[in-house]
């Protein structure tokens, strides 16, 4: 919602099956909220809308923006933008049918550190790189459909994709991933790029963190460790810059990465 009103756009209607949503109130105040989805489409179908955008559960991503196409709307989707593929490719060419473009959040290649980064690696060489993300999450987490396999993908969907999106935009595409480890709290293993070898953790568990932090992210290439959990307070506004401006990252840049997911 504030990179909504960061962009001078305005929330017309918002669904939620949850009805504790009070800060609308001091975001958009005008704004319809429903709480079941088939009134909300039907107010969808007589207003002018340009956007729809998708925070919801990571399993429904693929349905919410099916419901965007078929009301040819232009979609922007949070991570993960869906959890194969095979679907990605599907919502692709169906979304260039309609002439609707599906833009995703890739926020970490708006990153200053991290565009360093592309221009500093050449990409005809061989890289070897180290990823530690550790996201602490407190007990809510191991309650929410978060941690229900079928429903989030796991931890490398939740807190890993845009890591796993950086590194095939800095070392080329995912030739085939190897997960070590992968439970409720914590995830492990290692990636085999066009140019690079990456061995990656994720974790969400506090007692992962070094002391002192509150999260931590970690990239190390060749040796070089390249700290950068500062930064971090604008991307989701310079991301809706970009798609304000035509230059949104579309779905068909993610397919590739979706490879992570095995």
């Amino acid at each position: 919602m504030k990179a909504i009103k960061h962009v001078g756009g305005n929330l017309v209607a918002a669904f939620d099956p949850k009805d504790s949503v009070g800060i609308l109130d001091s975001m958009f105040p005008e704004c319809k909220f429903f709480t079941e989805f088939e009134i909300f489409e039907s107010y969808v179908e007589s207003q002018d809308i340009d956007y729809c955008v998708i925070c919801s559960p990571n399993y429904l991503h693929e349905h919410h923006i099916r419901f965007a196409i078929r009301h040819g709307i232009n979609v922007i989707c949070e991570k993960p933008i869906v959890l194969s593929e095979d679907t990605a490719r599907f919502l692709s060419v169906l979304a260039m049918q309609k002439n609707v473009k599906i833009n995703c959040i890739l926020q970490l290649r708006l990153h200053e550190k991290i565009k360093a980064l592309k221009d500093k690696y050449p990409i005809h060489d061989h890289h070897v790189i180290k990823i530690k993300y550790i996201a602490p999450r407190g007990d809510w987490y191991q309650k929410s459909w978060k941690t229900d396999l079928k429903k989030s993908g796991g931890v490398v969907p939740n807190i890993g994709i845009h890591f796993f999106d950086m590194c095939r935009w800095i070392f080329g595409d995912i030739i085939r991933t190897d997960t070590q480890q992968n439970e409720t709290l914590k995830a492990s293993g290692h990636t085999l790029l066009q140019n690079g070898h990456i061995h990656w953790e994720l974790s969400t568990d506090k007692n992962d963190l070094p002391k002192g932090n509150k999260t931590y992210r970690s990239i190390t290439i060749d040796g070089e460790e390249v700290e950068f959990s500062d930064g971090f307070t604008e991307l989701h506004n310079k991301s809706y810059e970009q798609i304000m401006e035509g230059k949104g990252f579309d779905i068909s840049q993610t397919i590739n990465t979706l490879k992570i997911m095995g």
